[in-house]
């Protein structure tokens, strides 16, 4: 079960990743794990709020040979100039961000018309026992860590001002992919 939920997890970064084009803004990056999915000409820049994990995604893109900046910086708050990407990626991110919405509409404000915004996140399960089980997790991560597993950004995404492409949903309905695009 491990191994294959690890398998959803990486085809999912691969998906999003595999669909960003030109300068790129990957949020919440943490180690990076997605960065050898990118294409090879697009421009990476990653954000992460924590330090430590700017320091590894570095260390990761060092290792890869790939060039890609990372920065620190707040999802809810993005210190980048209106239209300043062709692709924001989330790649299991949005269940640590304190508000949903809020990340999003950052994320368009920072999105050029027309360009993609890519999202990959576990969400509520289809599943009625996962679902459960999500639930009491939750009463643990979330408070400690920020961690959400019960979110469905799809929804609030649907209610902005984009057009969706893909909507899809893996692994008993636990992980999401959207791919949506800013209208011109």
């Amino acid at each position: 079960m491990v191994d294959s939920q690890a398998a959803v997890l990486v085809h999912s970064r691969r998906w999003v990743a595999s669909r960003a084009l030109g300068e790129t803004l990957e949020i919440g990056i943490g180690g990076w794990p997605s960065l050898a999915f990118y294409p090879a000409d697009a421009v990476l820049t990653g954000l992460d709020r924590q330090p430590k994990a700017v320091a590894r995604a570095d260390r990761a893109a060092t290792r890869l040979g790939r060039s890609a900046a990372a920065v620190e910086g707040d999802a809810m708050a993005l210190s980048f100039a209106d239209a300043s990407f062709d692709s924001v990626v989330f790649s299991f991110s949005l269940c640590g961000v304190p508000e949903v919405r809020g990340a999003l509409l950052e994320a368009l404000r920072v999105l050029r018309p027309g360009g993609a915004l890519l999202m990959a996140d576990h969400v509520v399960s289809t599943s009625l026992p996962l679902r459960a089980a999500q639930r009491v997790v939750e009463t643990f991560t979330r408070p400690v860590f920020g961690e959400h597993f019960t979110r469905r950004p799809s929804l609030v995404a649907r209610s902005l001002d984009i057009e969706i492409v893909v909507i899809e949903r893996l692994g008993r309905g636990a992980i999401e992919r959207l791919h949506a695009t800013k209208p011109s």
